[in-house]
């Protein structure tokens, strides 16, 4: 595969498809997760095992700048002449922070973008920056491109517990209890880094449903969708989910975007969403 002049980085909690990120070269550097006092790349930590040991106090971090430096420095090798970096929202990780601090300390140009968002949200604005890099745009061209897409993706989700993005801060206790008070099934958007309740539903197939309407309601007529179905440990659901969306409107681009260890450390197993945003026709 030749070298794009631009390339793009990204931190794990972009759920993006590995055979994309394959194909269009997205480096992607490892969230961290800390375990008994024992810090650990997110890459070196099995999934199953992440889920067993929940309860134990699990804590996650950005990766370091020097992560950062080392990626920036590998496309540059490789040939690249500018560096877009892509990172999960800042209201949500430190991880742009980070990219901030290493943009300063290598050779090449490179722009740092705050997605303000995360998982399969994240992974659809890393995409479209990947593929106008690919097509041969300038560093200028693909930052504009990330963030057009970072303004206009949505994503919704629905979890089986609510507790984890409590314990890590990501949602307010008292949203939390009133979610499931009654036993109901959490749904909740995240929209410019921020997580915000929705209507819970009663069930879990009412929460899908749910899922599915607030897609709905967002088609634009003769806009082309770029869409994902994203999960944590619930492939099947994803791809059931993301059927749905097909028998309806046949995507531009569409996957599905398993989360790593750090995201299931933040919203347990059981996770199910979608994020998508839709590309209005070019004008002439």
């Amino acid at each position: 595969m030749a070298v794009s002049a631009v390339a793009v980085v990204a931190d794990s909690a972009a759920t993006l498809d590995p055979q994309l990120s394959s194909q269009y070269g997205v480096v992607t550097v490892p969230m961290q997760l800390e375990i008994g006092g024992r810090p650990v790349s997110e890459a070196d930590m099995a999934l199953d095992e992440v889920v067993a040991r929940l309860g134990e106090g699990m804590q996650t971090s950005a990766p370091p700048p020097g992560a950062f430096v080392e990626a920036v420095e590998a496309a540059a090798a490789a040939g690249a002449q500018a560096v877009v970096v892509l990172t999960v929202g800042s209201n949500l990780s430190s991880a742009y922070q980070s990219a901030a601090t290493a943009s300063t300390l290598g050779e090449v140009p490179v722009a740092v973008i705050d997605t303000g968002t995360a998982a399969g949200g994240e992974g659809l604005v890393v995409l479209a920056a990947a593929q106008a890099a690919a097509a041969g745009h300038s560093l200028e061209e693909v930052e504009a491109r990330a963030k057009m897409v970072a303004d206009r993706v949505r994503l919704v989700a629905t979890v089986e517990e609510l507790k984890y993005l409590v314990r890590g801060g990501r949602l307010a206790a008292g949203a939390a209890r009133a979610g499931q008070a009654f036993g109901v099934r959490p749904v909740f958007e995240l929209s410019r880094g921020r997580i915000r309740p929705l209507r819970p539903s009663w069930s879990a197939d009412g929460a899908f449903d749910q899922l599915l309407a607030q897609w709905r309601r967002s088609v634009v007529e003769g806009a082309a969708l770029h869409v994902c179905a994203l999960h944590a440990m619930r492939g099947e659901d994803a791809a059931a989910l993301l059927d749905k969306v097909r028998a309806e409107v046949e995507p531009a681009t569409a996957f599905i975007g398993t989360f790593g260890p750090v995201m299931v450390a933040h919203t347990g197993p059981g996770v199910i969403g979608l994020a998508w945003w839709w590309e209005p026709p070019a004008t002439s």
